[in-house]
């Protein structure tokens, strides 16, 4: 297996400048000897910020979001080509935050998933269920349409550039997650999605993170799964000593 471990941190709407520095210089010191690969999130505004200080490191600079259009006249969206200029290598997209609070649909992101592969970002494309869908039994239902839906039209060349994400709705900064052996079944299941729309190479390729409450106690016990081949760290990803312990683990 050719699959490396990736643990990114999604720091989502929280931080000011001076504390996305302090935290960004606090990773780069203590992850420079981590054999993962690692990401940071920051927000739109503390992306420069936070550019100049892992430049050159082995930590990659993500976004959270991006607009479904390169400019124009889109006022409060941030353009892959602005992202691009900071330095941005990642974006995020469909985020379940995006999809449900601001009702973002497949259509519309897949449209930024194509978007952001014409330019050359790595795209971290996540997926998951409501509880309401998992205790109707359409955990596989709702994973594969959206992992179907939001790679549409992508080509087999730009998907070492997707990377997917399975967050269950129901275990993000609830403090409940998937059990090791729930998460694992569904990582299996889209790993046999990306095998029927890609074939079996492809699949054994792509990186599937888990993400819902990741912390220090569960890493360990999420990573050992076979599918399961790193982490999107929400709330964990805030604090140097949480996110350390989960990016060594």
């Amino acid at each position: 297996m050719s699959r490396h471990y990736y643990i990114a941190g999604n720091w989502k709407m929280h931080n000011t400048r001076t504390q996305s520095a302090e935290l960004a210089q606090s990773l780069v010191s203590q992850l420079k000897d981590g054999t993962h690969k690692y990401l940071v999130a920051p927000t739109f505004t503390n992306i420069e910020t936070v550019s100049a200080i892992i430049e050159g490191t082995n930590i990659r600079l993500g976004a959270q979001n991006c607009a479904p259009e390169e400019q124009g006249a889109h006022t409060g969206e941030v353009s892959v080509l602005q992202l691009k200029d900071l330095g941005v290598q990642t974006i995020i997209l469909g985020h379940s935050e995006r999809r449900h609070i601001y009702k973002e649909d497949d259509a519309l992101i897949n449209k930024k998933v194509k978007l952001a592969l014409k330019h050359g970002f790595e795209v971290i494309l996540c997926i998951g269920e409501l509880l309401e869908e998992r205790e109707a039994g359409k955990v596989e239902e709702v994973c594969e349409r959206q992992t179907v839906k939001g790679l549409e039209g992508v080509a087999v060349s730009d998907l070492g550039n997707v990377v997917i994400a399975y967050e269950p709705v129901w275990a993000i900064g609830t403090g409940k997650t998937a059990t090791p052996q729930d998460a694992e079944a569904v990582h299996a299941f889209v790993r046999k999605v990306i095998t029927r729309l890609y074939g079996e190479d492809a699949a054994s390729k792509i990186i599937i993170q888990y993400g819902g409450s990741v912390k220090p106690d569960n890493v360990s016990a999420l990573m050992a799964m076979e599918n399961i081949d790193g982490a999107l760290v929400g709330g964990a990803s805030l604090k140097a000593e949480t996110f350390i312990p989960i990016a060594k683990f």
